[in-house]
């Protein structure tokens, strides 16, 4: 049961009034709660009585704050074995995004427009789409972690969804070779020209499309040269730690062209191995045996290879001699432009994608599952435009056009 009531006060000489909804939750203790309108009230009871009905009431005394929530949530998280990045991401986000604009608040007084006020706040502070996106499906899963352990009764958040600007929508383009990966000239002068360590990594990179952590955990247990086969069962995070793909999808297995094969045939006579607690005469340390367990690509001392080593050691100074380089705005001292590196090295990722859609006749479902997308939406998403017969389009508006000429 629940009344509410006008209440009526003086202040400072100055007549007041409010509503106050009088009611009691599941526990049967007595509440009050304080509206500005009478509709307010109204509404804001019908909506907490049915809470008390389902038990699922939360009183606004006794309600969390929204960065207590999540530091409860993280906490539950690494108490189920989430990796370290996973964890350290979402701690970014509640330190960075989430406790600057709705931290202080009651989880009890979120609402739906909130959280999109609060995104708004969000690309007013000058956040990315991508950005917003992944910080609202934290909100949108801790508020569920919440509403489990019965200190939130519904997740707000759960039906908003954040629909890009026209900026962000032209930001987003599709991709595109020459632009976000490189071009079949430029893919050649990579394999033409890339010498050393870094050969079989590229080769590889271009011709299988794998995830730069999955290169740098793969095993060479995990490939098949006689076969023909890669078998993705294992990635390297950003802290050199390897584990299980962070998805299911992620476990699968590619085909390699030949000139995978080749490459990894003549550099597994020469990659870095571990050094073993042994040395020789002339005291340098004794290295392992070549094994099923040690690493594809690793370092010189044969542990996994840094991100951060691949761009700069590699892939940036190769870009640089070649190039496949962009001007930026900045001048050197004798006041010259300065160039970057063109293309991330995710890009060859991009690039191979580009490759089986265009050379090897798969299906979209067959690139899906090389890649290690989680959905065919997603592929579609990134590379839909990329399955376009454009020979096939000229035909049909040349038959169009003669259709339209003839009648």
């Amino acid at each position: 049961m629940a009344s509410i009531r006008k209440r009526t006060w003086t202040s400072r000489g100055v007549e007041r009034s409010a509503w106050v909804v009088d009611y009691t939750d599941q526990a049967g203790r007595r509440r009050l709660k304080t509206f500005g309108t009478k509709k307010e009230a109204d509404a804001w009871a019908v909506t907490a009585l049915h809470e008390v009905q389902q038990g699922t009431h939360t009183p606004a005394s006794t309600s969390i704050t929204v960065t207590d929530a999540t530091e409860r949530w993280i906490a539950n998280c690494e108490a189920e074995g989430l990796e370290f990045g996973t964890i350290k991401q979402r701690r970014e986000h509640l330190k960075l995004h989430i406790a600057p604009f709705l931290g202080r608040e009651k989880l009890s007084a979120l609402t739906t427009p909130r959280i999109h006020q609060f995104d708004g706040e969000l690309r007013t502070a000058g956040r990315s789409l991508a950005m917003r996106r992944k910080v609202l499906t934290n909100v949108k899963t801790m508020l569920t972690f919440c509403q489990g352990q019965g200190l939130v009764a519904q997740n707000v958040a759960r039906g908003v969804k954040i629909k890009s600007t026209a900026d962000e929508r032209q930001a987003s383009a599709p991709i595109r070779a020459g632009y976000d990966f490189p071009t079949m000239a430029e893919l050649r002068t990579i394999l033409a020209s890339v010498t050393g360590r870094w050969r079989p990594l590229a080769v590889t990179a271009i011709f299988t499309g794998m995830r730069a952590s999955e290169l740098r955990g793969l095993k060479w247990a995990d490939v098949d040269l006689e076969g023909g086969t890669i078998h993705v069962r294992r990635r390297a995070d950003a802290w050199g730690t390897i584990g299980k793909p962070k998805s299911k999808a992620g476990n699968r297995d590619i085909p390699l062209a030949p000139m995978v094969v080749n490459a990894l045939r003549e550099w597994m006579l020469s990659y870095p191995r571990p050094a073993t607690d042994q040395v020789d005469h002339d005291g340098r340390p004794i290295l392992e045996e070549p094994c099923g367990g040690h690493l594809v690509f690793p370092n010189g001392s044969g542990h996994v290879e840094s991100h951060a080593n691949i761009r700069n050691r590699f892939w940036g100074p190769f870009q640089l001699k070649h190039g496949m380089a962009v001007e930026t705005a900045e001048l050197d001292e004798s006041g010259e432009p300065v160039f970057e590196p063109k293309y991330g090295f995710h890009s060859l990722r991009h690039a191979a994608a580009s490759l089986f859609i265009a050379h090897s006749r798969w299906t979209p479902k067959r690139v899906q599952v090389v890649m290690g997308h989680a959905s065919i939406t997603m592929t579609f998403d990134r590379y839909g435009h990329l399955f376009e017969d454009l020979e096939g389009d000229r035909e049909a508006m040349k038959k169009l056009e003669a259709a339209v000429v003839a009648a």
